[in-house]
């Protein structure tokens, strides 16, 4: 598909319409997508349910009893004609993430080294030492998305997704790194857990991360990580698919 034809308006159903802005993941996205959500929220006012920024797009969801369809694709045709990257608060709150990288709470970690042609040290060197963008929160509450991961570290996701990954797991699939934040099923590969507690309910907006915040995965001891209240239960390497 050509990139010629965006920005492009495509329908979500009746309350709601996909405004894709960009055909590739760029950190430089972050700016056009925060104006846009910024531009939603004064145009729509009490119309808007919600928003839900991704990588490239921005999904908007509307009260149908308070603004057409047609209405909403107006607003949003006149808020592209004039939208300017974000210049404020681009940086984002930049989090620590106190992370114990080993094979008993991130049983893919031999598997990315392998896969990466380095060895564990160097996979946790690597994914520690960059500093990632949360680009959209999804899946489940709290759950962000976050790169863009060193190409050297990028893998695919396991064959047979896990039906149940522990709260705290940090992962990596794709170009993209993440942290559950509860137990859910999840076929990332897991290559530690932060003690950091990613979603609580009597936190203001519950999840710790927002989009265009910053994060850093710090690596800690078992002993720091306990200490910091993670939990060190260790869980068994998936089972991959072998082909016949």
């Amino acid at each position: 598909m050509s990139h010629s034809d965006l920005p492009r308006l495509e329908p979500a159903g009746i309350d709601g319409w996909m405004v894709r802005l960009f055909g590739t993941i760029e950190e430089n996205n972050l700016l056009w997508l925060a104006a846009l959500t910024h531009d939603c929220e004064a145009a729509f006012g009490d119309a808007l349910v919600d928003l839900v920024p991704s990588y490239t797009t921005v999904l908007v969801i509307f009260d149908p009893l308070k603004v057409s369809a047609w209405q909403a694709r107006e607003r949003l045709v006149d808020i592209l004609a004039r939208l300017v990257p974000d210049d404020v608060g681009g940086e984002g709150e930049l989090h620590e993430l106190a992370t114990w990288y080993d094979s008993s709470v991130g049983p893919d970690l031999a598997r990315v080294a392998e896969l990466s042609d380095m060895t564990v040290e160097a996979v946790i060197d690597t994914h520690s030492y960059q500093e990632y963008r949360v680009f959209a929160l999804g899946f489940a509450p709290g759950f962000a998305f976050m790169g863009l991961l060193d190409d050297s570290l990028t893998c695919p996701r396991l064959d047979t997704p896990r039906p149940k990954v522990p709260a705290g797991s940090v992962a990596i699939a794709g170009q993209q790194t993440a942290a559950y934040p509860a137990v859910t099923p999840g076929g990332w590969n897991l290559i530690g857990r932060t003690a950091a507690r990613l979603f609580d309910r009597e936190r203001d907006g519950f999840s710790l991360l927002k989009v265009g915040d910053r994060v850093r995965f710090v690596a800690v001891d078992r002993h720091t990580f306990e200490n910091e209240g993670g939990d060190p239960t260790p869980l068994a390497p998936a089972r991959e698919e072998t082909s016949p």
